[in-house]
């Protein structure tokens, strides 16, 4: 039985699990929709009940019924390499492919259609009240007059943006910002505006889940003011840290909700140790923890692909 992982060329991540499959003697085969029709080839039949099929790629063919998992970690876009690209043959190439998968018996991490809605963060912040989390009191809003009314109850501030990313070439990351004290709020009208309480922090928390198990690792924080570890350079190292029962049952119920096999989740320590929710990134980064952690994140997802437990 053969993992299929689905992502980009450049992908350091998914480079350290495949060593790790490889070293285990799990068939692998690692493509990039983005490059089906072409280098990519896919074949499915549907014939009097029966369900078949095959994918190809640089030489190496397997079979849909011989899929044991399907990683999809930072795939293309179906079709994006074709010459000339075309929004039909995106729609048709990716109707055609994850359509095909879903007919498998293969199990996911994550499916897409857990991944779609777990990508927005007003679903997040959701998911994480329902599950126990500590959430900062947060607002998402066209209002003027009600974004200033938040700001008059919560005082401290941060902005953010609600997709995370911004669609410029290349890709521009946000960085979450403090607004200043008697800010005027009329330009939350031209786009909905993701405002939250500043959490002074003494430590960032990076805790990564893979099926059961947790990883989580701490940063401290030199400047309690700071608000976006990513865009900062505080000379701290990522070290282990035990996962308190309370932050382990509320990821066990976040992740059961939203049908997750994978999640990256962020939180902000106060002074008082309480773990704030900021986010999880269905598909997020765990190579840089593991580099400076040790903690063995790509074993844990190998191990979760090549095992045979039902989805």
């Amino acid at each position: 039985m053969t993992v299929l992982i689905l992502t980009c060329p450049e992908d350091v991540t998914a480079d350290m699990v495949v060593s790790v499959l490889h070293d285990e003697g799990v068939p692998v085969v690692r493509l990039d929709p983005a490059d089906l029709p072409g280098r990519v080839a896919l074949s499915a039949e549907y014939v009097q009940g029966d369900f078949g099929g095959h994918l190809s790629v640089g030489g190496r063919v397997v079979t849909m019924s011989g899929l044991r998992s399907i990683w999809v970690r930072r795939p293309g876009r179906p079709a994006a390499h074709a010459d000339p690209p075309s929004e039909w043959l995106t729609a048709e190439s990716e109707q055609a492919l994850y359509g095909t998968l879903y007919c498998t018996g293969a199990r996911w991490m994550n499916h897409p259609v857990a991944a779609a809605p777990a990508r927005n963060k007003p679903w997040q912040l959701n998911v994480a009240q329902r599950s126990g989390f500590a959430v900062p009191p947060t607002l998402i809003t066209t209002f003027p007059q009600i974004a200033g009314e938040f700001a008059a109850r919560y005082r401290d501030l941060v902005v953010k943006p609600v997709s995370g990313i911004h669609p410029s070439d290349p890709p521009m990351a946000l960085p979450t910002t403090r607004i200043e004290p008697n800010a005027d709020f009329a330009g939350v009208m031209a786009c909905p505006t993701l405002l939250q309480q500043h959490v002074p922090k003494r430590a960032d928390i990076r805790l990564t889940c893979v099926g059961e198990e947790m990883f989580a690792a701490r940063k401290a924080s030199s400047d309690p003011d700071q608000v976006d570890w990513r865009f900062a350079d505080n000379g701290g190292a990522w070290v282990p840290v035990e996962v308190p029962a309370r932050i382990a049952k509320a990821v066990h119920s976040y992740m059961s909700i939203g049908q997750l096999a994978y999640g990256a989740f962020d939180f902000a320590e106060d002074g008082d140790g309480t773990w704030w929710f900021l986010e999880c990134n269905q598909g997020g980064q765990f190579g840089f923890v593991q580099l400076e952690t040790g903690q063995p994140i790509a074993e844990a997802v190998a191990a979760w692909l090549a095992s045979g437990a039902a989805p």
